[in-house]
This record gives C-alpha cells, structure tokens and sequence, in this order.
C-alpha cells in the first residue's frame, strides 16, 4: 500500500486525491496521511450478498431509508459509534466532507426508526464513482439495510464503480472483493468519465 505525506484536510485536494485513486485518513493523534490500497476493496453490485436474515429484516419493513437528511449526524455517528477503535473521523474530516456534502460531492443514506437514526453510511460521489467512506448501526441490519438501498441508488443512476477502500471480514460477507490496484486506476478513470447524477 502506497502512503504519501500529510497534507491539510483541504476539500479540494480531497477531491484531487480521489481522482487519482488516493484517499485520507487520520491516526489516533490526529495526524493525516493519503492512502492508495494495492489490493483495493470494490463492491460488484450484481455480488451484493444478501443473506436469509437480512431480507428478513428487508421484507419486515423495519426501516425508512432517506438520502442526504442528516449528512452530518451520520458522520459523528460513525465517528463514535459503539465499539469503534479507531477515531480517524475527527473535526477536520467533519468540516471538510460536509463541505463536499453543500457542493454535491458528498452523501449520506440512512436507516431511521420511530423518528430516531438508526443506521447510516456515506461517501464521495464523483461521474460514475462512489467511494464509500464509513457506516454505523445501532439496531439490527440498519447499516447493512442502509447499504442495500445505496446499490438500488447506484445501479438506477449508472454507477459502474463501488470502491470500499479496504476488505474487512463484515464487507466480505456482503460480496466485497479485491482487486490490483493497476486494474482499480483503469476502472477509475472510467467511472470518471460518466456523467451520473446522484438524484
């Protein structure tokens, strides 16, 4: 895995940083670094495994999913979601990618519930790209629910590409997959090229 030098949080580097296959993040002291994966993390769409129990929780009707409602809500609740070890979502990340969020750049999909945030993930939206950034849940499936909703939104839209950063087991049990980070930089520079709208 390539690591470049820190550099500020500014958006519109962040938004260079995408373009080339690069992306950022912040270590415990809040220092940050860019990243470029090799294997990279995608999610084929047509391999979105969803399991017995998750279309049960589907069919229930449990959730209402809405997009871009509480950008930044779902943002802190990644951040300091139960559990969470690391705390790369700091301030600077906040500011800077709800900035992106005003310009269109940026979206949120969330799980609500009785009124309450329940679930919800987001990520960098650019031509035919989505790079997802994070997700939470605090009920069952919400965030699992929430990335569902996200892969409709994707595949009527024109999407081709679904970056995931890194491979963790949770994102394999959903289909997630690797590839070469040469055949990644071919992919992005495809996607680049669309004209998707995100809504």
């Amino acid at each position: 895995m390539r690591k470049y030098r820190p550099e500020p949080l500014d958006p519109v580097l962040v938004i260079n940083a995408y373009v080339q296959g690069i992306f950022p993040m912040a270590d415990e002291q809040g220092r940050i670094s860019w990243y470029a994966p090799d294997p990279r993390a995608i999610l084929e769409h047509n391999n979105l495994h969803i399991s017995h129990s998750l279309r049960s929780t589907l069919n229930k009707g449990l959730y209402t999913i809405r997009i871009d409602s509480a950008f930044e809500r779902v943002m802190r609740e990644c951040a300091g979601c139960a559990g969470r070890t690391d705390t790369w979502i700091n301030e600077e990340f906040i500011k800077a990618y709800t900035y992106l969020h005003r310009h269109n750049l940026a979206h949120s999909v969330e799980a609500w519930r009785a009124g309450r945030l329940v679930g919800g993930l987001y990520g960098v939206s650019l031509g035919g790209a989505f790079m997802g950034e994070s997700m939470f849940s605090t009920e069952k499936d919400a965030s699992k629910v929430c990335l569902v909703a996200l892969v409709n939104h994707l595949r009527s839209h024109g999407y081709s590409l679904h970056d995931t950063q890194f491979l963790t087991p949770h994102l394999a049990s959903l289909g997630v997959t690797e590839i070469a980070r040469d055949e990644y930089e071919r992919r992005l520079h495809q996607a680049l090229r669309q004209h998707c709208k995100w809504s």
